[in-house]
């Protein structure tokens, strides 16, 4: 019998709106000149399709919905798939440029899938240029994970330009049909008893992670109240690592998305990628994370919009192998952690990356994040739908749960062909929603290169091309500060300050005893053409009505002898740096005395300029 799509796959369908799309998808760019002709058609991608359908379930399965919405759907198998609906084909316009392939993407990326057919299409892309072609995929969240996707992917792939002869099914069973719909509203009433104890054992499992909950994590006393319930229920169990509470930031990405996507692409090598993360004793996920949190840092500087706080970013973990149930389910969760956007420093952003990944993976390592797979099977199907949109309304209103989603996805490292066209890049696509945000980075590591695709809402971020220039020059400058880190290297020395010896005191002016161990730093001359300028100390001094005189010697004496004596070794620290003309802005920087009255005026301070937005 067909298998029913589980609780949490049914998540991704009943949040969709004509908005919020749950599909993902993967731009593959293709050098046709090896193939006879030069040239890749219609009518060989959807051969090859036929040929190897066995091995992509996803692409022959449909939802059947139970009657009344009163359970989740069901996958049936179709016998037959209509490859002149699924397989579609266009040109772009010329020049063809990567800009203009973008676009057309983002076109098709921000339509919904047909939920009366197999939920995937593909689209053959001609016209690029130098030759290339490509091809745009896109499947159902519900149907396929990243994982699973890469999978589907692989099907239609080669190692060799030479397509490999790929073996039929062993027997040819016959379709799996859905059950009828009597037995679909049996089953779903069964579901509805059931719910009241699905619901008791969620929140006996859930209260003490409630901390890793998006949006509910956000609420206060929700990390007291998880700590506490930890507490008193641990036993022997050992204790999970405290997560920081995590206050997510407005963006100009926050709220409500629009149905209109942009979307921008680009490589970059892992080679580089690696040598980073070897020299600073870092994972290549926390050099992605760290690249993408510079990214993200210059682009919200620029236009002034840079928060005080981190921004939260949703990571979505895989859990295959833990489960170990054998269904055709979504195996992956989502979980949150802090993007550093908020540090200046760039190696200091990459260890802070490297530190709040470690914490998580402690987290995850003593107890997956199966929140949302519990959530799911505790809430009835039939407010499912209703409960998961309303969610989604009012945290996009309110708090969000998180600024923007990324992704990395390890991917073949030897190259691959489709119909005897080499793979010269892959791009993955994902999902914007109203609680996410209204950014997706997703990261495909491909043949010795990482393939960033990344996903955004048109009117909040319509210069997204930007972020993928701020990846590179994230990248070149890690490289950098790489190889000031890596052995061998020795970073260069500051030379040490000379000091000259101090000149001999100059001889006192008339009517004016001359201060020992003090010596006159040289005023800096005036520019050619422009008269020097005077502070109040060079200004003659005015005449002292008689009577004062003797006062305002006393006064200065009392002043003199309350100032504290300098030891001789500072005295001719002074002495030497006066004489070098940098005597006063040393003690202005280091904190030392003010200048005195008689002594050489120092030069004019100015403001330091404001340093650039750091990567």
């Amino acid at each position: 019998m067909a298998q029913q799509v589980s609780a949490f796959d049914a998540q991704f369908l009943n949040f969709e709106t004509g908005t919020n799309l749950a599909h993902i998808a993967a731009l593959t760019i293709l050098d046709p000149s090896g193939r006879p002709g030069g040239a890749l058609t219609r009518e060989d991608l959807v051969g090859l399709l036929k040929r190897r359908l066995h091995l992509a379930p996803p692409l022959r399965r449909r939802l059947v919905e139970v009657p009344f919405g009163l359970d989740h759907p069901y996958w049936a198998e179709d016998s037959e798939v209509d490859f002149d609906y699924h397989v579609r084909e266009l040109a772009l316009p010329p020049p063809g440029d990567d800009h203009k392939l973008a676009e057309q993407v983002a076109r098709l990326h921000g339509s919904r899938l047909d939920r009366g057919r197999p939920l995937w299409e593909i689209y053959l892309i001609h016209g690029l240029a130098g030759g290339r072609v490509a091809i745009y995929t896109k499947v159902h969240h519900a149907a396929v994970d990243g994982v699973t996707g890469a999978e589907v992917l692989a099907a239609v792939m080669d190692f060799e330009p030479e397509p490999s002869a790929v073996p039929g099914p062993e027997t040819v069973a016959e379709p799996e049909p859905a059950p009828d719909a009597m037995e679909m509203v049996i089953r779903g009433i069964g579901r509805v008893i059931d719910n009241p104890f699905a619901l008791l054992r969620f929140v006996a499992e859930a209260m003490p992670r409630l901390d890793e909950v998006p949006f509910v994590a956000q609420l206060p006393g929700v990390g007291l109240l998880s700590r506490f319930v930890r507490r008193i229920g641990g036993g022997d169990a050992e204790p999970l690592p405290e997560l920081p509470r995590m206050v997510v930031p407005r963006t100009p990405f926050s709220g409500p998305i629009s149905r209109h996507r942009r979307f921008a692409f680009g490589q970059l090598p892992l080679d580089e990628v690696k040598r980073i993360k070897n020299a600073f004793g870092v994972t290549v996920n926390d050099v992605v994370m760290a690249m993408c949190a510079t990214a993200m840092r210059r682009w919200l500087a620029k236009r002034d919009e840079l928060p005080r706080q981190p921004l939260v970013a949703g990571i979505p973990v895989s859990t295959r192998g833990q489960a170990g149930n054998g269904t055709i389910a979504n195996e992956v969760m989502l979980t949150m952690t802090t993007l550093p956007t908020d540090v200046a420093d760039p190696g200091e952003r990459l260890l802070s990356v490297n530190r709040s990944m470690r914490l998580l993976k402690e987290r995850l390592a003593a107890a997956p994040a199966a929140w949302l797979l519990e959530f799911s099977q505790a809430m009835p199907a039939a407010l499912n739908a209703l409960a998961a949109r309303s969610a989604f309304r009012i945290a996009s209103r309110t708090a969000p749960a998180m600024n923007l989603l990324i992704s990395n996805v390890p991917g073949p490292q030897t190259p691959l062909y489709v119909c005897g066209a080499r793979v010269t890049a892959l791009y993955p696509m994902s999902v914007i929603t109203d609680v996410s945000g209204g950014i997706n980075i997703t990261v495909f590591s491909y043949d010795g290169k990482l393939g960033f695709g990344i996903v955004t809402d048109r009117d909040m971020v319509p210069d997204v091309w930007d972020l993928i220039d701020y990846l590179r020059d994230s990248l070149a400058e890690y490289g950098t500060l790489a190889a000031q880190r890596e052995p061998g290297t020795a970073e260069p020395s500051k030379p040490a300050k000379q000091v000259r010896p101090a000149k001999p005191a100059k001889p006192a002016k008339a009517g004016k005893p001359a201060e020992q161990g003090k010596t006159a730093a040289p005023s800096k001359p005036a520019e050619q053409g422009e008269p020097a300028k005077r502070s109040k100390l060079m200004e003659p001094s005015k005449a002292v009505k008689p009577g004062k005189a003797a006062e305002q010697a006393k006064a200065a004496e009392q002043v003199k002898a309350a100032m504290p004596r300098r030891t001789a070794k500072a005295g001719a620290e002074a002495k030497g740096a006066a004489t070098s003309g940098a005597g006063a802005r040393g003690a202005e920087v280091t904190g030392g005395p003010r200048q005195e009255q008689g002594a050489a005026p120092r030069p004019r301070r100015t403001r330091k300029p404001p340093e650039p937005p750091s990567a």
